[in-house]
């Protein structure tokens, strides 16, 4: 449940690759438009690639909007951008009632439901001293919208955020280990601690405005942001990363298990050896 519209918020996110030599063909797949949803208002949105061409489009299996396209001349740049404009929520209203209780999230059909969050993944996979500390906080927890907030509590009184500290490629465990990492760290390891206590939890990627009381009109450079959404009854999403509850700052554009259902771009190319990415995000209140 939301609330009305908060702010209009422009993003124009651009990705280039530079290749040293000819690429002769490309295979991408860019996940850059946002969502409509209950709460949030897509009004427009725009993808261009140079070399120019038409990408196809379709939904994926989460629900997301994905543009497909090949590239079959040969080049040495490849240059993606999205802009789009989306009224946001004032924030997401907590589900009215108490929500379900521990039994009711341990029921066999709900489990058989929701498998695909709770299972583990890759990105997001079970770890023995992780497991002890997801069935500690569930012990602490009345119900599992409070384990909601022990779990992302925990992580953030544990990693630092640190800009450039991991990759894309980088567990969980090891950010945790390491006691720094990004907003991917903080919601991937709060997803091993929620699916941990039995609480599905999915992915969530997208933009968040950096600027509280941004002036409206004026361009701020961001990032592609993260965070989470735990079923406690509905969809209940919060930002483990900055411990704020998610609205209107807040722009979905992906949904999914893991960093990798959700990746802004990612393809295969052949005919040169390496490439340099540059990605530019910048985002603008326009009411």
């Amino acid at each position: 449940m939301t609330t009305a519209a908060g702010w209009k918020i422009q993003v124009r996110h651009e990705t280039g690759y530079r290749y040293p030599n000819d690429v002769v063909a490309s295979y991408n797949e860019a996940r850059l438009t946002p969502q409509t949803t209950a709460g949030q208002t897509t009004i427009d949105a725009r993808l261009e690639v140079q070399p120019r061409l038409t990408p196809s489009r379709y939904w994926d299996y989460w629900g997301t909007l994905v543009h497909a396209f090949d590239v079959h001349q040969r080049h040495r740049e490849l240059v993606v951008t999205a802009t789009s404009v989306v009224e946001t929520p004032v924030a997401h209203a907590p589900a009215a009632g108490a929500g379900p209780t521990w039994a009711d999230l341990d029921d066999t059909a709900l489990r058989d439901r929701f498998f695909e969050y709770l299972a583990p993944t890759a990105a997001v996979p079970t770890d023995p001293e992780l497991s002890v500390v997801a069935r500690e906080l569930r012990a602490l927890a009345p119900t599992p919208r409070d384990a909601v907030e022990l779990a992302s509590g925990w992580v953030r009184d544990r990693l630092v955020y640190e800009k450039g500290s991991t990759t894309v490629a980088t567990s969980p465990i090891d950010a945790w280990r390491a006691g720094h990492g990004v907003c991917q760290d903080f919601v991937q390891l709060t997803l091993v601690l929620l699916r941990g206590m039995g609480v599905p939890a999915r992915y969530v990627s997208g933009y968040f405005h950096p600027q509280p009381d941004a002036a409206i009109g004026d361009p701020v450079s961001g990032d592609s942001h993260a965070w989470c959404e735990a079923w406690t009854g509905s969809w209940h999403p919060f930002d483990p990363t900055n411990a704020i509850n998610v609205g209107h700052r807040h722009v979905i554009v992906a949904r999914g298990r893991e960093y990798r259902d959700v990746t802004p771009i990612k393809g295969i190319y052949s005919g040169a050896p390496s490439s340099t990415t540059t990605v530019g995000v910048v985002i603008t209140r326009q009411g």
